[in-house]
């Protein structure tokens, strides 16, 4: 076997050039992509102070035993030194298997999935739904966009306050219910009925976004796709679930995800229309909001704690789904 020689270098042809060291690699990146580094620092630093010391104060506040009497705090002239201690992982040990667990977690954690769950459902089938209405030929059709988009405008505490106002026991929806006299609800009381008037709320203020975004996939699918179809044969029916559907699914992916995130997280419609009146309907995130402002003393670890839990939860959910979305596509693929 001969081996070829670089007569200039003495090196054999198909020798590995040795990989130089991290500092040489990043100073040579450095040079090569220093305005990059520029462009994003501010962006970076904005991250970092918004985002990541928050998220690692809170991750050390979830390991003492902090509340409002054991913080550091200043009354009048005299300024108290922070007394709590490191208590390690109890506070999640507390909250995941504690007496109280069920009570202060696994309730409030059944009803967010549920909460989840029965908003993101009705936002994709209502938003599709309205969506290809709207992508039909139809008089007025800009009117009724402006109109059905209005919701997702208008800024949320508005929307929430005006449902507030028309599910009150004098509103006008018990008022309207009285004179067809059917019964009249106690919205913002009963339990049920207040998990109901939630995901009723929320509905009305996310379907608008879903409809935008399933519309944009709408009119991206191409048309000769389905005067194939409909040269074949295929019924409405089998056009939406052979056409429509698939080209759709990049789309839909991303929202539904976006749904599940923001849904899982939101504060303004349950906060906004019970405040600390529902126990029982609170989800996880007002709770934490409960347990480190709403109440004395204020839990500071307990409720870092809670977010913790809630970012790890989501962390799991999102590369589960994206792996799940992956599967299906080379499957579709093959």
């Amino acid at each position: 076997m001969t081996v070829a020689i670089d007569r200039a270098t003495g090196k054999r042809r198909g020798d590995r050039t040795p990989r130089p060291g991290l500092g040489r690699r990043l100073k040579d990146g450095y040079r090569k992509h220093w305005y990059a580094y520029a462009m994003i620092a501010p962006v970076a630093v904005v991250i970092g102070v918004l985002v990541l010391y928050p998220l690692g104060y809170g991750l050390y506040l979830t390991l003492t035993d902090a509340n409002s009497l054991n913080s550091a705090r200043t009354i009048g002239v005299n300024e108290i030194e922070a007394t709590y201690k490191f208590v390690g992982l109890d506070n999640y040990a507390d909250i995941l298997w504690g007496p109280t667990a069920y009570d202060r977690f696994w309730s409030h954690f059944i009803w967010t999935i549920v909460w989840t769950a029965v908003c993101v459902g009705l936002h994709f089938f209502i938003g599709l739904g309205l969506a290809l209405l709207l992508n039909q030929k139809l008089r007025g059709r800009t009117f009724y966009r402006l109109i059905l988009v209005l919701p997702w405008a208008v800024p949320t505490f508005v929307t929430v306050f005006g449902w507030r106002f028309m599910l009150a026991d004098e509103g006008i929806i018990n008022s309207a219910l009285d004179w067809l006299h059917l019964p009249t609800p106690a919205w913002l009381e009963d339990t049920f009925w207040q998990r109901f008037s939630a995901i009723m709320v929320n509905t009305w203020c996310g379907v608008p976004f879903m409809m935008v975004s399933l519309l944009g996939g709408l009119q991206s699918i191409d048309n000769s796709l389905y005067e194939a179809a409909e040269m074949d044969g295929a019924s409405a029916w089998q056009q939406f679930r052979y056409v429509t559907l698939p080209g759709l699914r990049s789309v839909s992916s991303t929202v539904v995800l976006l749904g599940i995130i923001w849904t899982f997280n939101q504060f303004a419609v349950i906060f906004l229309l019970f405040g600390n009146t529902a126990p029982e309907a609170q989800i996880l995130v007002t709770w934490a909001y409960q347990l480190g402002f709403g109440q004395q003393p204020r839990d500071f670890a307990q409720s870092a704690a809670y977010g913790i839990l809630l970012l790890a939860i989501l962390i799991v959910f999102t590369s589960f789904y994206r792996r799940w979305l992956n599967r299906n596509e080379q499957q579709l693929a093959i």
